[in-house]
């Protein structure tokens, strides 16, 4: 297993560690729902270092990405980022990622842990455009400061005009004495922040930072099972969960980071979805009853015929009742429609409904 440069802060800290995409990781801290409403109302701390970073520069390096990414990269300008996917051979997804775009020729690249390796491989394939790559993953670290009192108190720390970065956009500045860093208006929690990339060994100096500067707005060092309630809330997608090397773009509900003014792979394939149709969706979902959806329970029918299944479920610490992410088949994935999801043999009334759920 690997550990981040924050590994031993976590450990001092009492968190409590399980393995995750191949890394030691903090799952939480002082407890989920507490850490969860921190970051709803105050703000909290996380440790993403596990995430990978490429750098893909030169010439070339635009129509590499624009072929293998879904999104448009000639929308990007300098200090702009956009959300994508990598598109497989099958018409699935390899992973979803950020792609920022640092100068001309030069970007940088956010993908998810468990699929570094993957990733490096399914884009360096296609690097026919003489890009010059560099996997930086092992070197950098990731903090996320995220919540409503995020911004304040990052820019206790930084010169850098944080009001002057908007949503998706990131500058590269000093903060709390350290240079250079990537300070990214991102996050995975739905509520407002930032992400920060900087080199591992300045990890501690700046964790300590953000925590003191912190004290006053309550900041709370959190855990990856609050990022998973937080984002769920939102309706964002988790690879490996909601979105896979089986599920298209079109049916996982991210047509809007598919561009078709371009060529990319797998294009033909998602064009024909949008034009005649999917015969599966992902869609969210809350019961009505009392229970706790979980990955891979089934959803069916009145009748008790299956019709898709769950990919993320929880009890919403906000809602307090029991929502999640399904793939459903057609016409059960309209907006309103009932469907059951069976906890534990009893099949619970849920309802579809449009994402986020808070």
């Amino acid at each position: 297993m690997k550990k981040t440069a924050l590994y031993d802060k976590h450990v001092s800290l009492g968190a409590k560690i399980v393995p995750f995409a191949g890394f030691e990781m903090p799952v939480q801290y002082s407890g989920v729902t507490e850490e969860h409403f921190a970051v709803r109302e105050k703000a909290g701390l996380f440790d993403v270092s596990h995430m990978g970073q490429f750098f893909i520069e030169g010439p070339g390096s635009k129509d590499l990405l624009q072929f293998v990414t879904t999104n448009n990269v000639d929308a990007l300008e300098n200090g702009k980022a956009q959300y994508s996917c990598l598109p497989n051979e099958n018409g699935g997804i390899v992973d979803d990622l950020i792609v920022y775009k640092m100068e001309d020729d030069k970007y940088f690249v956010v993908v998810n842990a468990s699929n570094i390796e993957k990733d490096w491989n399914h884009i360096s394939k296609y690097n026919t455009f003489g890009a010059q790559m560099t996997n930086a993953s092992d070197e950098m670290s990731l903090l996320a400061i995220q919540g409503p009192k995020a911004t304040e108190i990052l820019q206790k720390l930084t010169e850098t005009n944080l009001s002057e970065i908007p949503y998706y956009n990131f500058a590269v500045g000093s903060v709390a004495g350290v240079n250079n860093v990537i300070i990214s208006n991102t996050g995975y929690t739905g509520s407002g922040g930032f992400e920060i990339y900087f080199n591992n060994e300045n990890a501690e100096q700046l964790w300590d930072a953000i925590i003191n500067a912190g004290e006053a707005e309550g900041i709370v060092p959190a855990g990856l099972a609050a990022r998973d309630t937080l984002r769920l809330e939102k309706g964002f997608c988790l690879y490996g969960n909601d979105i896979d090397d089986t599920t298209s773009p079109i049916e996982a509900g991210l047509g809007w980071i598919t561009k078709f003014d371009k060529d990319f792979v797998s294009k033909d394939t998602f064009a024909k979805q949008k034009e005649e149709g999917i015969t599966r969706k992902l869609v969210g979902f809350e019961l009505q009853d009392k229970g706790v959806p979980r990955h891979d329970y089934p959803v069916v029918d009145a009748e008790g015929n299956v019709i898709g299944k769950v990919t993320s479920g929880t009890q919403s610490p906000m809602k307090k009742i029991g929502l999640g992410l399904a793939y459903v088949d057609k016409p059960h994935f309209k907006l309103g429609s009932e469907i059951f999801i069976q906890v534990r043999n009893k099949n619970i009334p849920a309802k579809v409904v449009k994402a986020p759920f808070v």
